[in-house]
């Protein structure tokens, strides 16, 4: 293992001080989260070489330190959100929504980002993690149609998860949450009916399950005056954290388009996804802005993943979450890059 694979160890800090601001500065804790994402943000685009992570590793290197990354934060995740409702029992209203914020940005960043490379792992228990993670957040559905959905369709139109050229961020989310949860139970009972199997060996109808076990016995088992803050904080950071997936996903395959000829999809190649190498966001969400790779190669460990010359965005996630936000000035940052990319393609047809 290299010193510079250490770097994903950073991974576990953004929880840990979650956890601090949480338990010990509870009103503060939403200004705090803020306080790091912008951090986040300032970083990548004034570290001095922090616009170019690390060589991957290479694809014979044995995983278990990088698996091991990914499922100690599991338990991080879990006792994050357990600490969040401890929280929130003697907090006033304001406070809950702040914490369920707080709690929600780590889960959403960093839980569903790692759910995802577990859920593309071979291995069942990091499959099973992927699982845990995924229902923590009310957003089982995720680890049907990411893998089976979101995957073959990538960069079209009929997919739910693919943001459209002229298509604002408050345009995109209605669609795509709506139209991911559709997606996504209609591929299990499509599997359920190839595999002739049934609903109660669902691991898609099982999450769901879990999810409504956690809200339903937080309304039952405890007293009638935490009980609703115990419930408005589990859903506020399920909301935050797959809300949070979905302008990730908007900004992703923004404005990219596969061919279609024939009714068959062209290829994926590294042209159809937007990818930044920056250090610290990389660092933190396990190489995920090595978009084109990833989709080209889906097992793919994240430590091995290439950061090919694909569409390079502007700034890092944790910048372009706060740009997707302001349609204008997203559209003005982007649209040039897609005229580019696709100036360059006909000259290259051309050729």
């Amino acid at each position: 293992m290299r010193i510079s694979d250490l770097r994903f160890l950073v991974a576990w800090l953004l929880p840990a001080l979650t956890i601090y601001s949480v338990t010990f500065l509870p009103t503060l804790a939403a200004l705090w989260t803020l306080a790091i994402w912008w951090g986040i943000a300032l970083v990548d685009v004034f570290m001095p070489g922090g616009k170019q992570s690390p060589d991957a590793v290479a694809a014979d290197t044995r995983m278990t330190y990088f698996s091991a990354v990914l499922r100690v934060y599991v338990v991080l995740q879990l006792a994050l959100i357990a600490v969040g409702m401890r929280a929130v029992v003697q907090a006033d209203w304001l406070t809950v929504l702040g914490i369920a914020f707080s709690v929600g940005f780590i889960t959403g960043s960093q839980g569903i980002t790692f759910a995802h490379e577990l859920g593309h792992s071979k291995s069942k228990i990091d499959r099973f993690c992927g699982w845990v993670l995924m229902s923590s957040v009310c957003y089982g559905h995720f680890m049907v149609e990411h893998y089976r959905g979101h995957h073959p369709r990538a960069a079209t139109h009929p997919d739910a998860a693919t943001s459209r050229m002229g298509e604002t961020l408050y345009q995109f989310l209605p669609r795509t949450l709506w139209g991911s949860l559709q997606s996504g139970w209609r591929l299990e009972a499509q599997r359920i009916r190839q595999m002739k199997t049934s609903w109660l060996r669902s691991p898609l109808a099982w999450s769901t399950a879990a999810s409504l076990a956690v809200i339903i016995a937080l309304a039952l088992i405890f007293r009638a005056q935490a009980a609703p803050k115990f419930i408005v904080f589990f859903i506020g950071q399920s909301v935050v954290a797959f809300v949070l997936l979905e302008i990730v996903n908007y900004i992703e395959h923004y404005g990219l388009q596969r061919k279609t000829t024939d009714g068959k999809r062209e290829a994926f190649g590294m042209m159809h996804a937007w990818n930044a190498d920056h250090v610290a966001t990389n660092s933190m969400l396990a190489n995920l802005q090595r978009h084109s790779d990833h989709h080209m190669h889906a097992w793919k460990p994240y430590a091995t993943l290439q950061p090919l010359p694909g569409p390079q965005l502007p700034t890092g996630y944790a910048g372009c979450l706060m740009l997707a936000m302001v349609p204008p000035l997203w559209f003005a940052l982007m649209h040039p890059r897609i005229e580019k990319i696709a100036s360059n393609q006909a000259l290259a047809s051309a050729h």
